[in-house]
């Protein structure tokens, strides 16, 4: 089984407060829905309020959009409060952090390096904008950045967790870990963190124990988040505990029915277990989810021709191929299912499509040896 997908390193930051010539009570609302309707107030106003209680006021509203994932709304109050008070770093920070969440990530560096020359101070703006240029591949530039943040501030747990995805991206794993590791010993409470760190010694380290502990820890801070439980659900299979793999892995659907992947594995998981039944059921819902997951198409094929199904097993491994024309395993399963219909030539030339693509795929060699064939 191929290794499982592994989870985006994403982090996402709170908005900055709200800047301190604030006059009025809208930034302090914690509703958001009441803070929009008291911001909106202190706006239309106009003139009868300061330019720096308005610039305030849009800045606040826009939080309060951007917090209800309003962004073109958020992003527009920056740009007005921007307007009225255009050397606030805040503002530029904050439609920074907006236009990210819209993708616009070239706008986001913008704003942050606007932010930056105008607060050379400011931590935050450095590490997203560094997050920003990772997001674009410019790796280098996003440690940089993250070098900066923990220059200005040696304690900014995020900056070390930031930089060490970045590491992880260049494959410096000890680099990664290392700073994953510092993140936490500033704030144990960092989920993510253990996370990151799992899923380097699982993936690059080939650590499943220490990922195993960092999946847990992760877990027990954030109960909530998918990923957590797929990855240590893979860590688990990997390992062989197969029943634990099935738990993390139904828990990962518990809070996603959505997780193509932790329906594909969890088949995988039952398949391993003899429960034919319950995988064929696990991959038609990951192909349901994702019609081009070829891996589902393929287990299942094999778990039909298990089944006596043999037409069924070659229409899924047909798919599988389809999706996939380079993938080896595809074409020796194939040429299995055809040689137990009893077609040899089509088996035959299966077996050759696989050793064509994989010279190493041993169920081909042993099948085409099986058929009197030289491999």
């Amino acid at each position: 089984m191929p290794r499982p997908l592994m989870a985006a390193l994403v982090i996402t930051l709170a908005a900055t407060g709200a800047c301190s010539d604030q006059n009025s009570d809208c930034a302090q609302v914690s509703d958001p829905e009441q803070q929009i309707h008291d911001c909106t107030s202190i706006i239309e106003r106009g003139k009868r309020e300061s330019e720096g209680n308005r610039a305030s006021a849009y800045y606040s509203r826009g939080n309060a959009y951007k917090e209800k994932g309003e962004l073109d709304r958020a992003i527009a109050d920056y740009t007005n409060a921007i307007a009225l008070k255009p050397k606030d770093a805040d503002f530029y920070y904050n439609r920074g952090n907006a236009y990210d969440d819209r993708g616009e990530v070239d706008h986001a560096i913008e704003d942050y390096t606007e932010a930056i020359a105008i607060d050379p101070k400011l931590a935050l703006a450095y590490t997203n904008r560094g997050v920003a240029y990772k997001k674009k591949g410019e790796v280098d530039r996003a440690i940089a950045d993250h070098d900066n943040a923990i220059a200005i501030d040696p304690k900014f747990a995020l900056a070390y967790s930031n930089r060490g995805a970045a590491y992880y991206r260049k494959d410096e794993v000890d680099r990664a870990i290392a700073d994953y590791t510092k993140a936490i010993e500033i704030d144990p409470k960092r989920a993510l963190a253990y996370y990151n760190r799992g899923v380097a010694y699982y993936y690059r380290k080939g650590d499943v124990d220490r990922a195993i502990a960092d999946y847990a820890k992760a877990i027990a801070l954030d109960p909530k988040d998918a990923d957590f439980y797929y990855n240590r659900g893979a860590a688990y299979y990997r390992k062989g505990d197969v029943d634990l793999a099935i738990g993390d892995y139904t828990k990962t659907i518990a809070i996603d029915s959505n997780y193509a992947k932790a329906f594909t594995n969890r088949g995988t998981a039952h398949a391993l277990k003899g429960e034919g039944d319950h995988a064929i059921e696990d991959w038609t819902r990951a192909i349901a989810l994702n019609p081009k997951d070829a891996l589902a198409y393929n287990n299942r094929g094999i778990a039909y021709k298990k089944k006596g199904d043999v037409g069924r097993a070659i229409a899924d491994h047909d798919k599988a191929i389809a999706i996939d024309p380079n993938y080896a395993k595809a074409y020796s399963d194939r040429g299995t299912a055809y040689a137990e219909r009893g077609d040899v030539d089509r088996a035959i030339a299966d077996f050759r499509k696989a050793l064509a693509i994989d010279p190493s795929n041993k169920l081909a060699t042993d099948n085409l040896r099986a058929l009197g064939v030289t491999p």
